[in-house]
């Protein structure tokens, strides 16, 4: 299997105006930036226009890319990251503009990191979760990452809203002190 084009060159090579660098790049990476993406809308037709319009940017934007910046993947990512959040913010603008408690969820969203980090986080992760008790587990784990919101939680584990904000709570504070320790 041949060694696939490193990123860096394909956006040197964009921002010369290589189209087939650019379209090479882009076979190499929309996935990934879609899944970004979808994780951000949660609407695979918007993650679409988020990468399409990412993508020209990415092309506008590529000869302000340096190598001493970040990796390229990187760089990509944080591309369409915000473009998300972006398009997110102008729908909540329009939908509701103030939150329940005034948190904005989507400064919550990471930053991209290298994929060495990404597993060391992710095996710390599994440990923390791992002491959490099953069902707690599950509702937090239905709560962050399959975006259900605690009246649909509450209907899903048969239990108060205010047991699953404790449950959301508890967890999430159990998680945040296991993290810092390990």
């Amino acid at each position: 299997m041949p060694p696939s084009p490193d990123l860096a060159q394909l956006i040197a090579a964009t921002a010369r105006g290589e189209r087939a660098a650019f379209e090479r790049l882009y076979g190499l990476t929309a996935a990934k930036l879609l899944g970004v993406a979808f994780r951000i809308v949660r609407d695979r037709s918007v993650a679409e226009d988020v990468v399409q319009d990412s993508y020209l940017k990415i092309w506008q934007g590529a000869g302000s890319y340096s190598v001493e910046a970040g990796r390229p993947m990187t760089w990509l990512i944080t591309i369409a990251r915000n473009r998300a959040i972006d398009v997110v913010r102008r729908r909540r603008e329009v939908a509701a503009p103030e939150t329940e408690d005034g948190f904005d969820w989507l400064e919550g969203v990471p930053e991209p990191r290298d994929r060495e980090t990404e597993f060391l986080d992710a095996d710390r992760l599994t440990v923390c979760l791992g002491r959490l008790e099953a069902t707690h587990r599950r509702c937090l784990l239905e709560a962050y990452y399959m975006g259900y919101s605690r009246e649909e939680l509450s209907e899903r584990f048969a239990r108060p809203v205010n047991t699953i904000k404790t449950w959301l709570h508890r967890s999430a504070h159990a998680l945040r002190a296991c993290l810092g320790e390990t």
